[in-house]
């Protein structure tokens, strides 16, 4: 039973920004720390800031001897199976963390020479180099300390989609960064069969983390230890027979240090310029969120139906009746086609203190194609979109109004997307007008250009060059 059944939604998971989970299990599927840190956005910038703020407390208390209150941090990090996110196979239970857990994780930090020397630095570091800390483990400290967050998220989320809430759930801990310990309160979350709901985005979210053990070990930890035995020129050296090359198997160096986590620490530890090598390299290396159909694979749903979603938009009659409808239409079929491009959707986003109002406010997190190019090259770190459900009588008022919800802080490119244009070539001039007196930069779109984009997504599949939007936009500043 998904979330979106549960409660009625008449959505599917390529419409929705969180991951529309199995509440009677767990989606195979982990918040990711290094996710975390890429997405573009206060709420992401707030959550960056939890991880760091909890990991260096306990690691602060370690190194000052305070073994108790590190140990007492950590077991507040119990089950949290309210995401239904994981590893457990039917009924979701929590993967890693309770009482006994959280003090072998105490024990494996207080006694690790990596956390104490200063080398560890972020969480994801603990799974390259301490003992029993693995994807698992991660994942559920991050959901912990991030419940706060993910609270928000929920709230937001219920009141977006028509969610019911009920009043006065239990929180479960909360990380406070200003007094640097936990605390409880009631709060306003959805409710399951199972318990309590906590959504969670799908930009965070990944099947893997960032920094891979196997990898750090096999082409940083051995080729190290390679080098090593050369220098030594120890027994483990060979020498080619036809070029007298001498040289070093990387079976003989595991067989003689082994391939423990133990042993990559005090290897790391004397030698840290490795650890900066590989993360240099893995951090430079695009984390991608997954696609729409690496999440229907994992969920077992269905892959996006581009014509449905398309159809939706075209069915609605003409005019001001429809115009809440043909929004919210509007907004279900852009939220699918541009992810994870275009994430966090915000309908009717308020601001100059509420005055005026953007129709959808949307983040824009791309890391290739065209909205990774405006990125590096425009003021569009959002992306407003104006709906019309009108044709023809579209002109400078309904331009203006979009060009003046325009900022450098908050971005200065939109969309406008209308049933159709009565002169669309006039149009296009006053969108580049706007853009060359310093109005910002307005795609206009009609019914057939949308065709044209859902035609361009089935064909190309994620991280779209966008050539529509591309010629639309160079157009203005040509």
């Amino acid at each position: 039973m998904r979330v979106s059944k549960r409660f009625k939604l008449g959505r599917t998971q390529p419409t929705l920004d969180f991951v529309d989970v199995d509440y009677n299990g767990d989606t195979g599927l982990f918040i990711s720390p290094k996710a975390l840190a890429n997405l573009p956005s206060d709420w992401g910038d707030q959550c960056v800031s939890l991880v760091q703020s909890f990991f260096s407390t306990v690691l602060a208390h370690i190194t000052a001897g305070h073994h108790g209150e590190a140990e007492r941090l950590l077991k507040a990090l119990r089950e949290p199976n309210e995401t239904h996110l994981g590893l457990s196979t039917g009924k979701s239970r929590g993967r890693a963390l309770g009482d006994s857990s959280a003090h072998d994780v105490w024990n494996a930090l207080s006694n690790s020479q990596a956390a104490s020397s200063g080398l560890i630095r972020d969480l994801e570091d603990t799974v390259l180099l301490i003992p029993g800390i693995g994807v698992d483990v991660i994942s559920d400290m991050t959901t912990n300390i991030i419940r706060g967050p993910l609270i928000d998220y929920t709230q937001r989320m219920a009141a977006q989609y028509g969610i019911e809430l009920s009043p006065d759930v239990p929180s479960g801990p909360i990380w406070n960064p200003t007094t640097k310990d936990w605390f409880e309160e009631f709060v306003d979350l959805p409710m399951t069969p199972q318990g309590k709901l906590l959504l969670v985005p799908k930009a965070i979210v990944r099947r893997h983390l960032a920094y891979n053990l196997g990898e750090y070990y096999r082409f940083h930890v051995l080729t190290h230890l390679q080098d090593v035995e050369l220098r030594a020129n120890s027994q483990l050296v060979q020498i080619t027979k036809k070029t007298k090359k001498r040289f070093v198997t990387k079976k003989d160096v595991e067989e003689k240090y082994g391939n423990s986590k133990k042993m990559v620490a005090e290897i790391t530890v004397n030698n840290p310029s490795l650890l900066d090598d590989y993360k240099q390299k893995a951090n430079s290396r695009p984390y991608l969120p997954l696609d729409h159909d690496l999440i229907a694979a994992t969920e077992g749903t269905p892959k996006p139906d581009w014509d449905a979603l398309l159809q939706s938009v075209l069915d609605i009659p003409t005019g001001n009746v429809d115009a809440k409808r043909y929004e919210t239409a509007v907004e279900s079929l852009f939220t699918a086609l541009f992810y994870p491009d275009l994430t966090n959707p915000v309908p009717q986003s308020r601001i100059h203190d509420g005055r005026k109002i953007i129709d959808i406010d949307y983040t824009n997190m791309a890391k290739g194609g065209f909205f990774n190019w405006l990125s590096k090259h425009y003021p569009s770190g959002r992306i407003f979109v104006e709906c019309k459900n009108y044709g023809g009588k579209v002109a400078n008022p309904e331009m203006d109004q979009l060009a003046r919800r325009f900022s450098p802080s908050r971005g200065q490119v939109g969309i406008l997307v209308c049933r159709s244009f009565a002169d669309k070539a006039r149009f296009a001039t006053g969108c580049r007008d706007t853009a060359k007196d310093g109005g910002g930069y307005i795609i206009a779109l009609d019914d057939k250009d949308l065709k044209a984009l859902v035609h361009e997504r089935k064909t190309n599949g994620q991280f779209q060059a966008w050539t529509l939007l591309s010629q639309k936009f160079r157009a203005l500043t040509d």
